[in-house]
């Protein structure tokens, strides 16, 4: 069985992290499989939203394997097969990997059907949305053991939750429950375990039903205003809404509505 499972269908990739035994935990092998899962789906034009998820059982993601990823990037051990040498060689592969240094350039939704802890944390902070089991724990462990969270979750933490629980987050490195972060904006959709992924994948059919190129082009002002001013970012936006105008499927999206009929957008 593969690391990482792809299931492709009606514009949906559904992305299943493939390591119960380890609690999906990202290994090199994980690791360089991601990033080639990841770079796939930004090429294939027919996949317009990708949902995360992890293998049933108890943790969507534990974060960097502890046997054989932290030793091998602290240099304590010597790499033993190709994907430890292909870490080793590139240190950027942790953050393609865990979307910190690359975006596919479509909706990422993480269905968190277990713990997220670490570099499961952050993988899920870098998704444009979150669907998560009740009950579950988030946290950022890495202080506890002499590292900081190094693929986004310091920088991004603060982006999504109040000031005074990203800090407790980061510094005490206790996880808190989903319960108990729901209200603070970070989780879209709080649901029982078992209705995780399908609640994920109705969000992504919804999603993969608009236009794609305004999708994409409405997700892109969004990510990018975050560092802009208004006057930039209005401009930004400005300058996406021309580019969209143009589009065949801008004709067919008011065109589909005076018909009474659902559009076919085509993404061109």
């Amino acid at each position: 069985m593969t690391v990482v499972d792809t299931e492709i269908a009606n514009h949906v990739a559904l992305v299943t992290l493939q390591r119960p035994h380890a609690r999906n935990a990202l290994d090199p092998e994980l690791i360089v499989a991601l990033v080639a899962t990841w770079e796939a789906l930004a090429a294939d034009d027919e996949v317009r939203v990708i949902v995360l998820t992890g293998a049933e059982g108890t943790t969507f993601c534990s974060g960097f394997d502890l046997v054989t990823t932290i030793p091998l990037i602290t240099g304590a051990r010597e790499p033993a097969d190709e994907h430890e040498q292909a870490v080793v060689d590139d240190r950027g592969l942790l953050g393609r990997a865990t979307l910190r240094d690359y975006d596919p350039g479509k909706p990422v939704i993480a269905a968190v059907n277990g713990h997220a802890i670490a570099g499961g944390m952050e993988l899920m902070l870098a998704a444009d949305l979150r669907v998560v089991a009740t009950g579950v724990k988030l946290g950022l462990s890495e202080v506890a053991l002499g590292l900081i969270p190094g693929m986004g979750g310091t920088a991004r933490l603060g982006r999504h939750l109040p000031p005074a629980v990203a800090l407790e987050l980061l510094l005490t490195a206790k996880p808190m429950t989903s319960d108990d972060l729901a209200a603070t904006g970070l989780i879209n959709r709080l649901e029982p375990v078992e209705r995780v992924v399908a609640v994920a994948q109705g969000l992504a059919a919804t999603i993969a039903a608009n236009a794609p190129l305004a999708v994409r082009a409405a997700r892109s002002v969004v990510r990018a205003s975050a560092d802009l001013s208004e006057r930039d970012a209005l401009a930004l936006e400005e300058e996406q809404g021309a580019i969209l105008s143009a589009t065949e499927d801008a004709r067919e999206g008011p065109r589909a509505f005076l018909e009474r009929r659902p559009p076919v957008f085509t993404g061109r």
